[in-house]
């Protein structure tokens, strides 16, 4: 288990931010703080793998916090989450070594992204006593190995990341057609690349019946 510290000094958000850490598998979290102070005691104590942590917070912000764990050393990894959106604070972020950045308001499936990329990097990384460049630059820019070298003829990867991205976002299945029209493609297009993602195993089919006609076929990210 990948044990998670979170730091987050608004309570409802706390909670928000905890229930949908635990729905994602291997990950433990094994504290809460309010601020930047406790953070870093549970930091020293803990010895968490990943801090998850928000910028605006009293007495010691999630900037600060960032800076004092790296100047004391701590190898732990962090993503933020925060309402900040300048790039001066996404650069200082960055710089501070920040596994990823997450903008509030988001969804549940965009921070399961976040985990599920930070899970498959530490396993990549320990499996490996040395590294090439080639093995490095997978394991940096997320490369997907499931994915073929070269997509079915008409198909192509521009229009596959749209309709992919698109379905994170969404928190229900959702038709063909809706697809279509949130991306601006045609409906018979959007099928192929939702057919094309079902055979890889990446979505998967929710057959919904009612009214009259045939069934309507609707699809969510696995």
């Amino acid at each position: 288990m990948i044990k998670v510290l979170l730091i987050e000094d608004d309570l409802m958000v706390q909670e928000v931010n905890k229930e949908f850490i635990n729905r994602v598998e291997g990950f433990e979290i094994i504290g809460l703080a309010a601020n930047g102070e406790e953070g870093m005691e549970l930091i020293r104590t803990l010895s968490p793998d990943l801090v998850i942590v928000d910028l605006y917070m009293p007495l010691m912000d999630g900037l600060e916090t960032l800076h004092h764990l790296r100047k004391e050393g701590h190898r732990v990894d962090v993503i933020a989450i925060t309402a900040a959106s300048d790039m001066d604070t996404v650069r200082q972020v960055i710089r501070h070594g920040a596994f990823d950045y997450i903008m509030k308001p988001f969804k549940f499936e965009r921070i399961k992204q976040a985990l599920e990329n930070y899970r498959s990097f530490r396993k990549r990384l320990s499996d490996k006593g040395s590294i090439s460049q080639r093995e490095l630059d997978d394991i940096l820019f997320q490369k997907d190995h499931d994915a073929p070298d070269d997509l079915p003829k008409g198909l192509n990867a521009v229009t596959l990341e749209k309709i992919t991205a698109y379905l994170t976002e969404m928190d229900q299945p959702v038709s063909a057609e809706e697809v279509a029209e949130g991306v601006g493609t045609a409906r018979v297009t959007a099928r192929r690349y939702l057919d094309y993602l079902e055979k890889r195993g990446k979505v998967q089919i929710d057959i919904q019946y009612g009214g009259i006609g045939r069934p309507m076929n609707r699809y969510r990210l696995f």
